[in-house]
């Protein structure tokens, strides 16, 4: 049993500026497996902090949680305009994935949000709520991967059916999504290269998504992908962002040239997701982790 102190402990590495942004990941990350009021105290003290890919990272380990104590400050977050896109994003699909029908109103206000991955973030939770009403009793956590997703995968297993259902944009975003959770569920280099073409869609919040499964699925098959929109300047940050963190998850030797490249990046967040990235390349190759073979990986 972690004793409060403790908890406190961590919790200071997490809202101290001063850490290396590396230690500060490992103490939310701690807090989250941890749980509870406290855990949830700690996180929340930390969206004044002043770097967006940490206070992204608070939303989504609040949302993972699935704990309705963290109801009030991720309702904060996302009708702070103050707070930056990717914030506020990952705040309303937190309150998606809490699975608590009580925000539903709320984030039908924000459907038609002005800034569009806000809106289509919100419109993508509203879905969710929706299809867990239609759907008692179904688990949210399902499949190899113990992450709580903004979809159900789809029930199709044929990759190429899956591959035309991502990649067709006249679909709504909701049933993309689904083909996209059922790709990475499937596995195996066909779906991974169908799933790498999703980084040429139109959605900027779309394109985001593919980064974050690509680097759950872990295949070496998508390197090149990730790499080349990571490379591009005209991206949106949010999505190199989750690029950068796929390429040090996948953690192949042929991912650290393009990690390395944009240490010094001018966008903040490419910047600081390549240092993080890093950080989990050498984790995820530690002494014995040499050429390991494809694997499910859990979130941290």
């Amino acid at each position: 049993m972690v004793t409060e102190q403790e908890v406190e402990a961590i919790g200071q590495v997490l809202v101290d500026p001063k850490q290396p942004l590396q230690a500060r990941f490992r103490a939310l990350f701690t807090l989250r497996g941890l749980g509870g009021p406290r855990a949830i105290a700690w996180i929340s003290r930390a969206f004044d902090d002043d770097s967006a890919l940490l206070k992204h990272e608070l939303a989504y380990c609040l949302g993972q949680m699935q704990d309705s104590r963290a109801i009030p400050v991720l309702t904060g977050v996302l009708r702070d305009t103050r707070q930056e896109p990717m914030v506020r994003h990952e705040a309303g699909e937190a309150l998606g994935a809490i699975g608590n029908l009580q925000v539903l109103e709320l984030l039908r206000q924000y459907c038609s949000d002005p800034t569009v991955e806000v809106a289509e973030t919100c419109q993508l939770a509203v879905r969710r709520l929706e299809w867990l009403q239609q759907h008692p009793g179904q688990p949210t956590v399902a499949g190899p991967y113990l992450s709580v997703d903004p979809a159900p995968p789809a029930e199709e297993r044929d990759v190429g059916q899956l591959r035309e259902a991502l990649l067709d944009e006249t679909l709504p975003l909701f049933d993309r999504y689904r083909a996209m959770f059922a790709l990475r569920n499937a596995g195996g280099q066909e779906a991974a290269l169908a799933l790498a073409e999703g980084l040429r869609c139109g959605s900027a919040l779309f394109r985001h998504e593919v980064g974050y499964v690509l680097g759950q699925l872990q295949h070496e098959a998508a390197v090149p992908q990730l790499a080349a929109t990571l490379a591009r300047p005209a991206e949106s940050p949010m999505v190199r962002h989750e690029c950068a963190e796929a390429l040090g998850a996948i953690a192949r030797p042929s991912c650290l040239a393009a990690l390395h490249a944009h240490m010094a990046d001018p966008e903040r967040v490419v910047r600081e997701s390549c240092l993080v990235a890093l950080d989990m390349y050498e984790q995820e190759r530690g002494p014995f982790q040499q050429d390991r073979p494809e694997q499910p990986r859990p979130l941290p």
